[in-house]
């Protein structure tokens, strides 16, 4: 039994591990250590795309609103608007597909100044994610320092990807442009480190020092699921990894 295979291959690990797993094409579920906080790392830009399209979808932005980038913008860590020279224009479509396809912080930061922590928040309760919080920006080390982290839980995370699934989050055309933008990951290695190539997945990674999540939706022939591992504490961020693709591949196997 899958739910059996997991909990003895997570007992054997070191670290914290959370998995929620659900079949959608019967809404069968297995969910272990669910309510778990850990720190987000980057898949908190998931809640971040989901109040920018909700923004749109209010008519407070468009899509193709234009955004000049300035030298007081630049944010380290991962992206590559960083390393672009100042006065390069992006639409705000191209700044949210940077931040979900290639993880990059200076456009999460972007969106962040934009909309605001506290709007963000209340967009996350409002999708009905319960331990989600957005307290800093990205690279904030004074901010984490002082105890001030992003959050969130596996059954958080899993609930977001089956709202955009659903056409729930903001409405049917906004999931699927959140869709079209998560099956375009670049960043990879987790969910797919064991999956043959040709497997479509629709998914958002987060890595920070000895922690390491990925979750999104697995399309197979006939059927999609959803998936998403939470790890900390782990041995290396590489052994995060492994257990993130080696529970992975347990759950592809059994849903073929």
């Amino acid at each position: 039994m899958l739910e059996e295979k997991l909990k003895k291959f997570i007992s054997g690990q070191k670290g914290n591990v959370a998995v929620v797993v659900k079949d959608l094409s019967n809404n069968k579920t297995i969910k272990i250590n669910e309510n778990l906080v850990f720190p987000s790392a980057s898949t908190i830009k998931l809640s971040i795309m989901s109040e920018l399209f909700n923004k749109v979808n209010e008519g407070v932005y468009k899509l193709n609103d234009v955004i000049e980038i300035t030298e007081e913008m630049k944010t380290g860590g991962d992206g590559i608007l960083k390393e672009l020279n100042c006065g390069h224009k992006f639409t705000l479509e191209e700044i949210c597909t940077l931040m979900i396809i290639v993880s990059d912080n200076m456009a999460t930061n972007i969106l962040i100044n934009m909309l605001g922590i506290n709007n963000i928040n209340a967009a996350i309760k409002k999708l009905g994610l319960q331990h989600t919080k957005l307290q800093r920006k990205m690279m904030d080390s004074q901010a984490a320092k002082e105890g001030r982290d992003n959050l969130i839980t596996a059954n958080d995370f899993a609930h977001i990807f089956e709202l955009i699934y659903n056409g729930e989050n903001v409405n049917a055309d906004f999931s699927q442009m959140m869709l079209n933008i998560l099956k375009r990951q670049q960043v990879r290695g987790r969910l797919d480190l064991y999956l043959p190539e040709e497997v479509v997945i629709a998914h958002k990674t987060g890595d920070l020092d000895y922690l390491e999540h990925d979750g999104g939706i697995v399309y197979l022939p006939d059927k999609a699921y959803i998936i998403c591992v939470l790890t900390n504490q782990t041995e290396s961020n590489k052994e995060g990894r492994e257990i993130i693709g080696k529970i992975s591949r347990l759950i592809y196997e059994d849903m073929r």
